[in-house]
């Protein structure tokens, strides 16, 4: 049979979807993409937000650094933190053997 794109547009204003009992988007054989200019923002007022996958990337993640200046040792592998600042925004720290969250926060400003 011969596949058939069913599409759902606006081309001059923006979109809403609701429903009293909730939305579902189900791609069973394929991938689900959400692209946008700005902003993309996931809400839930009195729930959790779940991300169930074999892999999660966070990419382009700033990374802090670090106000001491570390010597590096050689060629081995650099390990990272993920670390949280007060506003929720994610950053990248050089692990050390304590946390190096808190002298790389200059990403949080």
């Amino acid at each position: 049979g011969k596949e058939h794109n069913k599409l759902l547009e606006s081309p001059t204003r923006s979109l809403l979807m609701e429903a009293p009992k909730g939305i579902q988007i189900l791609a069973e054989a394929g991938d689900i993409q959400a692209i946008c200019r700005n902003e993309l923002r996931l809400e839930s007022k009195d729930g959790e937000i779940s991300l169930d996958a074999r892999r999660i990337r966070l990419m382009r993640l700033p990374e802090g650094k670090a106000s001491t200046s570390s010597s590096s040792s050689g060629n081995r592998q650099t390990v990272y933190e993920v670390c949280v600042c007060p506003n929720g925004r994610l950053f990248l720290s050089q692990a050390g053997t304590g946390s190096t969250c808190q002298i790389s926060n200059n990403v949080c400003l």
